[in-house]
């Protein structure tokens, strides 16, 4: 029987049964890509949610995934999914007390968690989340901790139960509005809030994706590289996929894409910008280091696509002459640089979780790798706007997707109303009505405008959260409330939208700087001088480095620049209330800030 396409578990089944045993996920297995069916996938699934069924699941109960991405992670959403239960997945980097808050706030009383390094994180916390009765490993691990149990044996107890009948019953009572999942925000503007994402707003989003982008079929495959806890990399890189019936290449990890892309060779990616920017260095490096001859014929090639990617992107006929040159580059330089990094057969790239840089953005599209820029929030689902190749402009986010409707209000922040905008945040009526306005309209704390072509543009951030190029987001005022409490730190800015990794500007507390000088014998004649002298930077650097022992590899300042005098009113740094003006601060000090990512 064929299942509703209302929700992301019917959906599934019902390609399960349509594709059977062609490959449906591909993952590395002993040092090659090893298939797993159609089939395969719907059996474990079945064999799970009837072992959930046995330790007493109920209907919209929350069950938390603390993994990294594996066939397990898909396995446990879909299982979740397939008895009208829900998840909250927690990002496989969150600590022992991260992953407590989230699976408290859930309400969870079922954890799945990947291997013993994630085990051990829940069990340090063991006394702080004392709803959780069952703790399902994907590895098998020995314990003596009575309640957890392997996935396998779940599985195995779920195949010799007899609850086949409740499982259908379940799966076709699942509504559209119920809760799929609970996507915790990271918790920039105090504790995280789980996102309300119902299998309506999935369905709708992928639908939405798909129209945006209708040459996309069966025939495809996605190398799948994003965190599957976030949204983008749940909405586009897997339940998309899934919708066409396109087989699934889990990258190993973000280090190894590279190498990945040319075992796989992919013809649909979804990406955030740090890995443009990371190809996009790489290959520039390789050609400075190239033989003369070959480093100015990619010179030349590369100045003709720049001349002829706008033609290509609006899909206007070229000059005669540069048709024939640009035709010439793509067959002695593009076409072989695709080949070798494994995009020879990309029909799509998406990029999305953070801006990317015009020129790496025209690059790729001039040399024949088609990037499309979208938007959104965990919040919507997330995609709200997407580049395609009907309308397409550098330097936006494309187009609102079908059904949706974007506005700027007066302040100029970006509102969003469509299927895809969250039912609200868990348990929190009052934080759900303060991001709405009062005709419903979600408001997304990010300021833009939108063109002529309807393409919308984000000029500005409302809030200051930075969101990294590796689309991470992140709030500096915790980090720099850190570094303030240094005595030797008076003042401090963290900076980092859309860059590889976070850097500061620290303005030193001069009076404790100097008596350290004079008491370590660095003799200088002005603050100007004192911030530039090696024992100094080395002080500081120590000092910052220890500061930011607490905090995640992404939040860990990576470069800092001291500055000779503080922040004030009078140039415009500061606000009257003495708060930091960010923007003034860019402009004034944007010279140090590029130095810090040369």
């Amino acid at each position: 029987m064929g299942y509703s396409e209302k929700n992301i578990a019917g959906i599934f089944h019902n390609r399960a049964e349509k594709y059977q045993f062609e490959p449906c996920l591909c993952y590395k297995k002993e040092g090659k890509y090893a298939p797993i069916s159609w089939r395969k996938m719907r059996d474990m699934v079945e064999n799970l949610s009837l072992g959930l069924l046995c330790l007493g699941v109920e209907r919209s109960e929350i069950v938390t995934i603390f993994s990294e991405n594996c066939w397990e992670w898909l396995v446990a959403d879909l299982a979740a999914l397939s008895i009208g239960a829900a998840d909250a997945p927690i990002y496989a980097t969150n600590s022992g007390p991260e992953a407590a808050y989230i699976i408290n706030d859930s309400g969870a009383k079922i954890v799945f968690v990947s291997d013993k390094d994630h085990l051990d994180r829940v069990l340090s916390v063991k006394s702080d989340i004392t709803g959780v009765k069952h703790i399902i490993t994907f590895d098998r691990i020995e314990t003596d901790e009575k309640i957890v149990m392997c996935m396998d044996d779940l599985m195995r107890m779920g195949e010799k139960s007899q609850g086949k009948k409740t499982f259908e019953q379940r799966l076709g009572e699942i509504q559209p509005e119920d809760l799929a999942t609970l996507i915790y925000t990271s918790g920039t503007t105090g504790q995280p809030k789980g996102v309300m994402l119902t299998h309506d707003n999935f369905v709708s989003n992928l639908l939405q994706c798909y129209a945006s982008h209708p040459i996309i079929d069966h025939n495809d495959s996605v190398l799948s590289f994003l965190p599957w806890s976030h949204s983008l990399g749940r909405t586009v890189s897997v339940y998309l996929m899934m919708h066409i019936g396109a087989v699934n290449y889990l990258a190993e990890s973000f280090s190894t894409v590279l190498q990945n892309f040319q075992e796989t060779r992919p013809t649909l990616v979804v990406s955030v910008p740090r890995l443009f920017e990371k190809l996009h260095s790489g290959i520039f490096s390789q050609v400075e280091n190239a033989a003369p001859l070959k480093k100015k014929l990619f010179f030349w090639a590369t100045e003709i696509a720049d001349r002829a990617v706008d033609y290509k992107v609006q899909n206007r006929s070229m000059p005669p002459v540069l048709e024939i040159q640009y035709a010439l580059a793509e067959k002695m330089v593009f076409s072989k640089l695709r080949t070798a990094l494994g995009l020879d057969k990309v029909r799509i790239f998406i990029s999305g979780g953070g801006a990317i840089a015009v020129e790496i953005d025209r690059f790729f599209n001039s040399i024949g790798v088609p990037v499309h820029n979208g938007y959104g929030l965990t919040e919507t689902t997330p995609v709200t706007n997407v580049n395609r190749f009907d309308i397409f402009e550098f330097g936006s986010v494309g187009p609102a997707l079908a059904d949706t409707q974007v506005k700027i209000a007066q302040d100029g922040e970006i509102l969003i109303k469509g299927p895809q905008v969250m039912k609200g945040y868990y348990n929190k009526p009052q934080e759900t009505k303060d991001v709405f306005t009062e005709d419903g309209w979600f408001m997304t704390g990010d300021i833009g405008r939108i063109d002529e072509k309807g393409c919308l543009h984000i000029t500005d951030r409302k809030k200051d959260i930075i969101v990294t190029a590796g689309g991470k987001n992140i709030s500096p005022q915790n980090i720099e409330n850190t570094l303030t409490t240094d005595i030797f730190i008076e003042q401090a800015v963290v900076i980092g939208e859309g860059r590889k990794y976070l850097s500061a500007l620290i303005v030193p507390s001069f009076l404790e700087l100097s008596k350290y000088a004079k008491e370590q014998g660095i003799s200088f004649d002005t603050n100007e001088d004192l911030i530039t002298k090696p024992e100094v930077l080395s002080f500081y650097n120590d000092r910052i480095n220890n500061l930011m022992q607490d905090y995640a590899k992404v939040e860990q300042i990576r470069r800092f620049k001291l500055l000779e005098k503080e922040f004030s009113i009078e140039t415009g740094e500061l606000t009257p209330t003495l708060k930091m003006k960010r923007k003034v601060i860019g402009i004034n000090f944007s010279e140090k800030i590029e130095s810090m990512y040369e």
